[in-house]
Parts: structure tokens; sequence; C-alpha cells
């Protein structure tokens, strides 16, 4: 049986093919009216101003296969945007997410879409078919009857015209109407210029940067021999670290560690690892990174400056990010990724320690070693070899909340598995004859099904407070606490109080090395007693610094901060 009679006259399936369209453009707009935290004239407005226009835009022409096929766009932006309100249950396309597609490998786009197999398969029976009979409607040469166009450029124009006074309305709501950041489609066009102008920066981030220097030197004598290793870590939320209160025993080589201090109150100003990462190794924090990330270099060159020897090590991909340009400042660069397909998975955490092995060998004066990990990214079972791990089952992990007791199980085994490496670093370190330190923060933190809105993974558009809780953990060895004393004491004195991760990880590192530099902030350091908790900020989709609370999290999340005793 055939789908269309080629006996069927043009202009009896046009009209449904002109409002199929409308229809399924018009989703996202629904379901953003439902998530966002618009006034009720707001959500009208951006429900029936678009449903005008695109009615419009569907009458503009009688060849209405012409028509649906000029709509693919929109169709397009419309799926995405459905993918992204199914996995994260609120918010528009946002610019750190078409940032995130420049910088996410492919290896893991895979991990991630073998488990949205869901939501894929409905924009797909919604979008395909409407494409399919656009192409149909060309070949068969559909058109709209003169009648049908003008009913429906009739109720174009007088649904965009109640759209319009509804878009006014909402100019009087008690709540900030912003249509560039509030009116789907127009916000995920913008946010699609913002994005291609931060990766133009990116592309002359190596012009822009290139005369910047530290004006860094060692105060410790040259006697005295040094090691620091910074460990960063990866979709690590602290709310599941047995160190930090957690009732499962996920850290157990580091419970009762002498010289180790962690940080409950530790909070990432960005749940995003391309902000997050340069914002810990770097002097910028939310308040700047926006403004100055195109015109500083990292640590590693402040602690080059100062004589040291630096490595960078990496489980991550390349990405041509911030990241690995400050990890190509080192004057050792290893990524792990770079001998295996995109496709392959990842490398154990552990096969850095190796290379940690060979720079410690090479028994330079001093020295410092940056391990950036793959640690608690999803898909969580792939991160520990097979058969490790305390809590089982940890399989099948499917993401869906019907699983999250395998998904807990896997994470906290990924969790598990980090502890101990962050142990076997610490026994390294610990028998060199030198002052040796570790310190270890996570990018950001992760939702696995934690509550009734059931989200799940991280760099949200809004931030949730398992994406932004992190752990902070500083080891200092007996050599290093003899020789400085007064760090001991503030390291207790601190321990109790609220960090911004992003904004102390820089100046902790600086101090605990001994170098001076401009950039310095003793009231940032950890080591210091005149450390200082600034209130808790975020740095939004926009680059804004915006007090913590009114980033957009909800009552939940705000409950859990207070109970932490952040806000």
């Amino acid at each position: 049986m055939k789908l269309f009679n080629p006996s069927t006259t043009p202009y009896k399936y046009s009209p449904w093919l002109l409002y199929a369209v409308v229809a399924v453009c018009l989703v996202p707009n629904i379901w953003l009216s439902l998530t966002e935290n618009l006034s009720v004239t707001q959500a009208i407005a951006n429900v029936i101003l678009p449903a005008g226009i695109y009615t419009l835009l569907m009458s503009i022409t009688p060849k209405v296969g012409r028509a649906t096929l000029l709509m693919i766009i929109l169709m397009i932006f419309a799926a995405f945007q459905m993918v992204l309100l199914y996995m994260y249950g609120r918010s528009i396309i946002a610019v750190d997410m078409y940032l995130n597609i420049i910088t996410t490998n492919p290896g893991e786009v895979s991990e991630l879409l073998g488990n949205i197999v869901v939501i894929i398969g409905v924009v797909l029976c919604l979008y395909i078919p409407t494409i399919i009979c656009g192409i149909i409607a060309v070949t068969r040469k559909w058109r709209l009857s003169r009648h049908t166009i003008r009913i429906a450029r009739r109720t174009g124009y007088w649904t965009a015209g109640a759209g319009i006074v509804f878009f006014i309305l909402g100019f009087t709501s008690s709540r900030t109407y912003r249509p560039i950041r509030d009116l789907y489609p127009i916000n995920i066009f913008y946010n699609m210029g913002v994005a291609a102008n931060r990766a133009s920066d990116l592309t002359n981030y190596h012009k822009t940067s290139d005369n910047f220097t530290y004006h860094a030197t060692s105060t410790m004598p040259d006697s005295v021999r040094q090691v620091y290793v910074l460990v960063i870590g990866e979709t690590s939320r602290a709310d599941n670290w047995q160190l930090l209160g957690y009732d499962r025993p996920t850290t157990p080589r580091l419970m009762n560690r002498n010289g180790l201090t962690s940080f409950s109150k530790a909070i990432s100003q960005t749940n995003t690892t391309h902000k997050s990462v340069p914002m810990l190794l770097s002097p910028l924090d939310a308040t700047t990174f926006g403004d100055s990330i195109n015109h500083v270099k990292s640590i590693v060159t402040a602690f080059k400056e100062a004589g040291f020897h630096t490595a960078y090590f990496s489980n991550q991909n390349r990405n041509h990010s911030y990241i690995d340009f400050f990890a190509q400042e080192a004057d050792t660069c290893v990524f792990l990724s770079d001998n295996k397909s995109v496709f392959e998975n990842k490398s154990f955490d552990t096969e850095l320690l190796p290379l940690l092995d060979k720079e410690i060998a090479s028994n330079r004066n001093r020295q410092l070693v940056i391990l950036h990990c793959y640690g608690s990214h999803f898909n969580y079972i792939d991160r520990y070899p097979k058969g490790y791990g305390s809590f089982k089952p940890d399989g099948p992990a499917k993401a869906t909340h019907h699983y999250r007791e395998e998904q807990i199980n896997a994470y906290d085994n990924t969790i598990e598995f980090t502890s101990d490496m962050l142990a076997d670093i610490i026994d390294r370190i610990d028998t060199i004859d030198a002052n040796t330190a570790m310190i270890f923060t996570s990018d950001h933190g992760e939702d696995i099904f934690d509550d009734e809105r059931r989200l799940f993974l991280h760099s949200s558009p809004i931030p949730s407070y398992y994406q932004i809780h992190v752990p902070v953990l500083i080891w200092l060895s007996d050599s290093y606490r003899a020789l400085r004393p007064e760090t001991v004491e503030a390291l207790e004195a601190n321990r109790d109080k609220f960090v911004a991760s992003t904004s102390a990880f820089f100046h902790t590192v600086i101090d605990m090395a001994g170098i001076d530099t401009p950039y310095y902030n003793p009231e940032a350091s950890l080591l210091q007693n005149c450390y200082t908790p600034k209130a808790p900020i975020y740095i939004n989709d926009h680059n804004e610094a915006v007090p913590l609370e009114e980033c957009g999290i909800l009552g939940y999340d705000i409950e859990n901060l207070k109970k932490l005793g952040v806000l």
C-alpha cells in the first residue's frame, strides 16, 4: 500500500503538514513554559508569540514542502533542546552547552548516547517523519490553496499579535524578563552567537596571553628539595567521600592519614570543566574569568619562573581548550589519550602513576607535577578495573532512576578508586628526602537521580547542590610541616570554613611552594591564618558572577547548602 495516492490533489495534505511543522517546532516552547521560572504572562508569551511567527513562516509561500525544509534548522534545535530538557529538567541550550559540544570528545558522546535512547527515539519520531513529509511535498509539488494561506496568515497575525501583548505584559511582572535569555528560540541563537565569539577568542589565546608574566620568584632556600603534586579530579562530588562524612567506606586508606586535611564546605564556582580547571590553575575566579581568561597563563608558568621543573600528565582528551594550552606550558606534557582512538575506553587514572614515578626519579631540586584525572566521569563502571570495588552490584548501569542503586554503587567504586590512587601518591612522595605536599580537588560534582527531580550528570545550564559540592584535600609531609609549622595551625583553623575551590586553589598552591608573585593573595590561601572566605558566588552561562543563591538553584539545593553551612 502506498503512503500517498498519486491521484490525490496536491492541496489535500498541505494544511496538515503546515500545522504539523508548527506543532513540532512549538514543543520546546510548551515544555520550557512549564519548567522555567516564568510568570504566567511570560510563559504565555513564550508559547503563542513563536506559534504565530512559525505559522506565518509556514504560510509565506504556497509551496509547503519548501517551507518545511526551510524550517529544518528550527527542528534540529528543537530536538537538541528537548534532549537537554530530558537530561537536565530545565533551561535552554546554554552558551556553555555549545562550548561543551566543541570540547567533548566523541568517546564521551558515545558513552552518553546509549543511555538516553528514550528521548532520542521521541525526537526522531517527531522530526524525521515531518522532514520526510517535507521532502515528499517538494517532489510531489504539494501546494497550499489560497484559502488555506489566508486562514493560516490570519491565524498567524492574530496569534503573534496576542503574543506581543503578553510579551509586553511580561515586562510588568515582578520577575525580570529578558527576551534574549528567556524567549525561545531567540535565546538559543543569541547563546550560539556568544559561544562563537568565545570560540574565536580561544583561537587567539596564544597572541593575547603571549606577554603575560607572573614575575614569580622562589622564597625557599636552594638547599631544600621541593616536590609538589597537584591532582585534579573529574566529576567527584564531596557527598560520596567517606572522609567528608559519607556513611559508606569509599576512602578507607585515607582515613586518619597523618598530615592530611580535608575541607567539607568546598564549592566550585562552576559545574563545567572548561571553566573550572582554568580557574583552579590560574589566579582567576568567577569575578574575573570572563574578562581575563584570554590574557593570563597558568600556575605552571609561575612555577617555571620560580625555577621549578614542571610536568602535566593527563588522562583527559585534548580538546583545544584553555586546559590544553595550560598543559602545554609545562616542561613535560603527556596525554595518555594521544596513543588511543577517541572511541577506545579511557585509560585508568592509575596509569598516570608510572609517569609520576619517572618524574620523581629525575631527582630535580624543585618539581611540580600536575595529574589531571578522568575520575568519576560517566560511564562510572568504566572508570575502574573489572572486579574492583567494594560496592556491588555495579551493573547494569543504565542511565535511568530505576537503576540508581547500581549507578551509586559504580560511582562509589570510582571514589574508592580515586582515594586509593591518592593514597598511592602520598605513599610515593612521603618516602622522598624532600619537602613534599599533595593537594586534590575536583572540577565539579554530579547528579545521580538524588531526589524527585531525577537529575543526572553535570554541566546543566543551572547547577544543583550535588554538581558544585566538591572535595578539597591537602597533605603535607612531616618535613614540610616541620619547616613551616604555621601552615599546620592555619589548616586546622580553616578546615571548617567555607572554601570556593576555584578561588582558593591557585593561591594555596603558590603559598605551598613559597613562591612570591604579585598575583598571590594570602587571604585566599588555606595555608594562612588570615584566610578569609568570601560570599559564595557562581559564574553563570554568560560569565557573570552572581550570588550563589541567585544563580537559579531551587529550594532543595538551597536547603542542602544551608545544611552544609555555605548559605
